[in-house]
């Protein structure tokens, strides 16, 4: 079994679901006593969301990239950047490692490929909405269109990420609102949604709406698995 490698705590909240969900792949896989491998490095999310916030991106990819090569240090096979938005940087954080990122984008577009979905609606942070570095990698590489919700909606999206589930804040009304946008971009020819931030399914899951939901951090901890476990 391969060592998997973790940059985690943006925010810890989704870091927990990361490490639960390649935990019980392996089990499942395994079966008895089997655990993953894992070396985690995590990070204070805090001092990362204010460089996001003031666009100083060269500084998170500094912050990561250190992380990054403690992983590596720490025997780590390969590196999963457990964040959407923290993708932005990826290139900048392989180019310090000689250990592979497995980017949760690919990890995503190949699920839909695999699901014959053409079209996808796309939620995160506004970062990750708004900017090419993740929706375009995805259309750049793999027959899929990728849509996201109004300016309005993606701050909505935004601010509801920040300020209340990355404080592990649950919001009934909240939800409603992310199910109402998952409706339009559907209406837009949307055949599914990516929830493109490693946050959201803290929110919504696929019981709340007819709408296919796509995970990313149930897709890339998934993917981990499958990799730290091939011969």
């Amino acid at each position: 079994m391969k060592t998997i490698g973790m940059i985690g705590g943006m925010s810890w909240e989704s870091t927990l679901s990361y490490y639960q969900a390649i935990n019980q792949g392996v089990k499942s896989t395994l079966g008895g006593l089997h655990s993953a491998k894992i070396c985690l490095y995590s990070v204070d999310f805090a001092e990362i969301e204010i460089l996001q916030h003031q666009g100083l991106w060269d500084d998170t990819a500094i912050h990561l990239s250190n992380a990054a090569k403690a992983v590596e240090a720490g025997g780590a096979d390969f590196l999963l950047i457990c964040t959407n938005t923290m993708h932005k940087v990826a290139d900048d954080i392989q180019a310090q490692i000689s250990i592979p990122i497995l980017h949760i984008a690919d990890a995503t577009a190949e699920a839909l490929l695999a699901d014959g979905i053409g079209k996808v609606g796309l939620l995160g942070t506004r970062f990750t909405m708004e900017q090419d570095f993740y929706k375009q990698r995805i259309t750049d590489n793999y027959p899929i269109e990728v849509i996201v919700p109004s300016p309005d909606d993606q701050i909505l999206i935004h601010n509801v990420i920040y300020q209340e589930l990355c404080l592990g804040k649950i919001n009934l009304q909240s939800r409603q609102c992310y199910l109402s946008i998952i409706d339009k971009l559907f209406a837009q020819g949307a055949e599914a949604v990516i929830l493109g931030c490693t946050e959201i399914a803290l929110l919504v899951q696929q019981q709340h709406t007819n709408v296919p939901l796509y995970d990313t951090t149930q897709i890339h901890a998934h993917s981990a698995v499958m990799l730290a476990l091939a011969k």
